[in-house]
Order: structure tokens, then C-alpha cells, then sequence
């Protein structure tokens, strides 16, 4: 049994209209390229979370000194946030540069 659609809905049949199929696919992607980014920078904050407190936690349970635990552990929070916004920007480059090659090898 076929379902028949509502009598208010718009009849579009999109395997005819290849312009609409070709507009959707272009905003799927660029909404699945931003959630992907979005996605790499959540795991970056987290990361960097996790590896500061981590840090903050056995110097204080080493009884280590208070000032120097809280330095060594805002050091190691700026280092990983640092290097995983440059691995985020080094793997976008190296993206583009690979779509580029892949243009230029194949015509």
C-alpha cells in the first residue's frame, strides 16, 4: 500500500530536480563540516581539562607546594590547548592541500 501524502503538503518529487538535490547535499555538508569542528574543538577543551586537573590532583596529593603545582598546572593546560588548536589548524590545511593535489592529479 502506497502512502498517500497530506492533502496541504507540497508535492515535490526531488529525483527530477537535480539544481534542489545538488542545493541539499551542499547545506548537508557544510552543516556536517561545522558539527565536525564543532566536535574537534569539545574534545580539545575536554582534553585539556582532563590533563590540567590531572596535574593539579598528584601535586596535591604529592604534597607538593600549592604555587608551584598550580604553574606547573596552568602550563600544561596552555600547552594542550595550544598544540590541539594547531593540530585542529594543521589538519584543516592539510585538507585543503589534499583536495588541491587530488584537483590538480586528476583533470
Amino acid at each position: 500500500m502506497a502512502h498517500k501524502p497530506h492533502p496541504d503538503q507540497l508535492a515535490l518529487d526531488p529525483s527530477k530536480d537535480a539544481a534542489l538535490e545538488r542545493i541539499i547535499e551542499a547545506r548537508v555538508a557544510i552543516r556536517a563540516e561545522a558539527d565536525a569542528i564543532h566536535w574537534r574543538l569539545r574534545l580539545v577543551l575536554i582534553e585539556t581539562f582532563l590533563m590540567t586537573s590531572l596535574v593539579l590532583a598528584a601535586g596535591l596529593a604529592l604534597d607538593q607546594p600549592k604555587g608551584l603545582v598550580m604553574r606547573g598546572a596552568a602550563v600544561v593546560g596552555a600547552g594542550c590547548l595550544l598544540t590541539g588548536a594547531l593540530l585542529i589548524g594543521l589538519s584543516a590545511v592539510t585538507g585543503l592541500l589534499l583536495s588541491r593535489v587530488q584537483r590538480w592529479w586528476r583533470p
